[in-house]
């Protein structure tokens, strides 16, 4: 098992990556044999990925971690190797007519060494997807991947050392003196996948050496029910959108605004999801722990003050499902903490749960529910239930959010031909498939001037036919 790398030996790994990429560029061959070999050698080890990323939490699905730390990888591998040479080539622009006969274009080049910080809800997904991205483009890659999940980082960094050179590809392992260390190295690019907190930090290392970053945090993820939108149906996506990895999910529904006539019908039929989908909580495989003590002691802290403030939480199926010693959160609706203004003061309220907790919301008129979105940070997703294309648009004029899926939950995600990123505190940049490639490539405009140039007109000493031409480009 590697050891945890010192502070010196991260500034060595970053300087034997920038030296082999300075002396020579990954072609477009190089990169395409670079992702195949990647994509071969992570589906040949799916398994041990599933069964390492479920002994880290204690318990995690083995479905889910097929869907979203394996298919997702695989997936984003084959758009970028699909769409990488048309990525690659110089795109012709038009000089402005004054400047012609010149010609312009775009040219897209790798910035150097690309650095990765990812987290522990999804190990697997959130560390190659990135690294993929970056590889596309042409870049070096060093990777701190999270210390809660250790067998998963360790078997990451069996898998990158197996299929790249020490010097194109290297992990770094340890803990958060580690990662720190790791933010304040004068990469070329910077890449955090983490919470709204860390992600601060991160920034503020980052900005002693003026890396650019890309920020993918987190923040309240609001789904919205309107008018006349079968409940039943909402309550289902919203659930196994919330419920998909016990909650721990950046872009899970964080609150539910529902019409106030409905939230009955919604609790209720929460309550039946939970009763269908998983008909004994504590045994199931299919129902993930939270990953650690510390997080699981938090959301428990998270719901006992909304009760003790008086808002009703209700454990599904009941309080019985809850297993302390596997760190099995059960399933748990909150109701009335919106209230008297106590959504100011309760954590569950302001702070991003990831969890399976789900405040629900109630609403008189829609413009309340976009108000209520609007008076908070931005967030990471929104979620809109409504089968009225023009209310629809009306939410999506009124509201700013990193990434919107309509009428289900977090299947934006997987989209490789749209962007994911936040905005504000939700983080900043954006990738997945050409925005990936974007992100980690320096794109340089480049202007060719002709033997004759427009501009010899505009040299001194300047006379009528200067006069003449200022004034009719001002006109």
């Amino acid at each position: 098992m590697d050891i945890p790398a010192t502070s010196e030996q991260q500034d060595s790994i970053l300087a034997r990556l920038r030296a082999a990429h300075r002396a020579q560029l990954p072609s477009y061959a190089q990169r395409m044999d670079d992702l195949a070999r990647l994509r071969a050698k992570f589906k040949q080890k799916l398994d041990e990925f599933a069964k390492a990323m479920s002994a880290d939490f204690g318990r995690r699905s083995y479905h889910e971690s097929m869907l979203t730390d394996g298919m997702t990888v695989l997936s984003e591998i084959d758009s970028m190797r699909s769409g990488l040479r048309r990525w690659m080539k110089p795109q012709a622009r038009r000089a402005d007519w004054i400047f012609l006969p010149a010609r312009a274009e775009l040219r897209y080049q790798p910035l150097g060494v690309v650095g990765v910080i990812a987290p522990w809800n999804y190990p697997v997904n959130l560390a190659l997807m990135p690294l993929a991205g970056a590889i596309a483009a042409g870049n070096h890659v060093m990777l701190k991947p999270s210390e809660f999940t250790p067998r998963t980082s360790q078997l990451l960094s069996d898998l990158l050392a197996d299929v790249f050179p020490s010097d194109r590809v290297a992990t770094v392992l340890g803990g958060a003196d580690v990662a720190a260390a790791f933010s304040a190295l004068p990469f070329d690019h910077l890449f955090f996948t983490g919470s709204t907190a860390t992600g601060k930090k991160v920034m503020q290392a980052a900005a002693a050496n003026l890396t650019p970053v890309t920020l993918e945090l987190g923040g309240k993820s609001p789904a919205i029910i309107s008018p006349g939108y079968p409940i039943g149906l909402a309550a289902e996506r919203i659930a196994a959108g919330k419920f998909l990895n016990a909650g721990q999910t950046c872009i899970a529904p964080d609150y539910v605004l529902v019409p106030e006539d409905s939230r009955d019908a919604l609790v209720a039929a929460l309550g039946d999801y939970v009763r269908d989908h998983y008909p004994n909580l504590r045994a199931t495989e299919d129902y993930s722990s939270i990953v650690s003590e510390p997080h699981y002691r938090r959301l428990h802290e998270l719901a006992d003050e909304a009760q003790a403030a008086g808002a009703d939480v209700r454990v599904l199926p009941d309080a019985r499902a809850h297993d302390v010693e596997h760190r099995i959160f059960a399933p748990t609706l909150v109701t009335g903490a919106d209230v008297e203004g106590k959504h100011d003061s309760l954590r569950v309220m302001h702070e991003e749960i990831f969890g399976p907790i789900l405040p629900i919301v109630s609403y008189r008129k829609l413009e309340e529910a976009l108000a209520y979105i609007n008076d908070r940070p931005r967030p990471l997703a929104l979620y809109h239930f409504d089968n009225d294309s023009e209310r629809t648009r009306r939410v999506l004029d009124a509201t700013i959010a990193g990434g919107v899926t309509v009428n289900d939950c977090v299947l934006h995600f997987a989209q490789s031909r749209l962007p994911f990123g936040g905005v504000g505190p939700a983080g900043m940049g954006q990738y997945h498939g050409h925005a990936s490639f974007l992100a980690f490539s320096k794109v340089k405009p480049v202007f060719y001037q002709t033997r004759f140039s427009s501009m010899a007109l505009f040299r001194p000493p300047y006379a009528k036919l200067a006069d003449f031409l200022a004034k009719f480009l001002t006109r």
